[in-house]
C-alpha cells in the first residue's frame, strides 16, 4: 500500500494556501474545495489569473463548472475538479439527466497534462481516473488526468478483441486487479457519462457507487477513436484505487524534453 497519494501530498504542499493546521494523517477532507472556491473561484471573479488552479471554466454557471488545478506530485498530472460542491463519485447529483460532464471537461484538460510534458502524447496513453470514497483522501469530487502506465496501456491494447458495450469482468489483470471493463466509442466523452454507464450498465453498482473507482482510458478501435472504460469494486486489502492504472512520471511519454 502506497505510503501517500499525491493528493495528499498536493495538499500538504498547499497548506499556506489554505491555513490548515493538521497533521498529514488527520488532514481536512475539504482542502481541495477549499483551494477551488476560497482561491480559484475568487481570483477569478475579480478577472485575475485563477491561481493556484491553472483554468476555471464557469461558462455554463459556476453550478456546472470545472478548475483545473495542477498536481504538485508528477510530471503533469491535473486534477478536475467541479466548482460546486460534489462530494465524490458516490454523490447523486453525478446520476442526474442533466449532471455536468465532468469526465468530458477532465479529457480536455489532457491538453495541459501535454503542455507540462512539451509533447502531443496518443490517446492511447492518457486516462481519467475517479477512486472509490473508501480509498480517496478528499470529500471533494476530483478527476485525475494523467499518463497510462505503460504496462496496463500494452495489455489494454492487446484486450481490444473482446471489448464490446457490455461491462464485463476482465479475463486478465491490470496492476493486480481484474476490472470490469467495455468500450465506448466515442471521441471525446460529451456524449456519454461513463457514471451512469457504470451505474446503469453493473448490477448493483447503482445503490453502492461510492464503492466504486472508475477509468477512462483513450484508446482507437479499428482507427476510430473511444475509450476503454474500466471500473473496480473496492476492497478492504486492495482494489478501489483506479489511479494505480496512472504513471504520475509519465514513462510512456518519453524522455523528458
Amino acid at each position: 500500500m502506497k505510503a501517500r497519494t499525491s493528493v495528499q501530498r498536493l495538499l500538504m504542499a498547499m497548506i499556506p494556501l489554505v491555513l490548515f493546521t493538521a497533521e498529514p494523517a488527520c488532514a481536512d477532507r475539504m482542502t481541495l474545495w477549499n483551494i477551488v472556491a476560497l482561491k480559484c473561484l475568487r481570483h477569478f471573479a475579480k478577472a485575475e489569473a485563477p491561481t493556484p488552479c491553472e483554468s476555471v471554466d464557469i461558462s455554463q454557471g459556476e453550478d456546472r463548472g470545472v478548475a483545473l488545478l495542477k498536481d504538485l506530485v508528477g510530471a503533469a498530472q491535473m486534477l478536475a475538479i467541479p466548482t460546486r460542491r460534489v462530494t465524490g463519485i458516490e454523490d447523486p447529483a453525478l446520476l442526474a439527466p442533466d449532471a455536468p460532464n465532468y469526465f468530458a471537461a477532465a479529457w480536455e484538460g489532457r491538453l495541459r497534462v501535454e503542455a507540462h510534458l512539451r509533447r502531443r502524447l496518443p490517446r492511447e496513453a492518457v486516462g481519467v481516473t475517479v477512486d472509490s470514497m473508501v480509498a480517496r483522501s478528499q470529500d471533494q469530487l476530483h478527476l485525475r488526468i494523467d499518463c497510462v502506465d505503460k504496462d496496463a496501456a500494452a495489455a489494454l491494447h492487446d484486450y481490444q478483441g473482446p471489448l464490446d458495450e457490455q461491462w464485463r469482468v476482465m479475463t486478465v489483470e491490470l496492476k493486480g486487479r481484474r476490472y470490469w471493463a467495455r468500450r465506448l466509442d466515442s471521441s471525446d466523452l460529451a456524449d456519454a457519462s461513463p457514471f451512469r454507464l457504470l451505474a446503469e450498465g453493473v448490477a448493483g453498482a447503482s445503490q453502492e457507487m461510492g464503492q466504486w473507482s472508475l477509468a477512462a482510458i483513450g484508446a482507437n478501435f479499428a482507427g476510430k477513436p473511444g475509450f476503454v472504460l474500466l471500473a473496480d469494486r473496492a476492497e478492504p486489502a486492495a482494489g478501489g484505487r483506479a489511479e494505480d492504472l496512472q504513471d504520475h512520471a509519465c514513462a510512456i511519454a518519453g524522455p523528458a524534453l
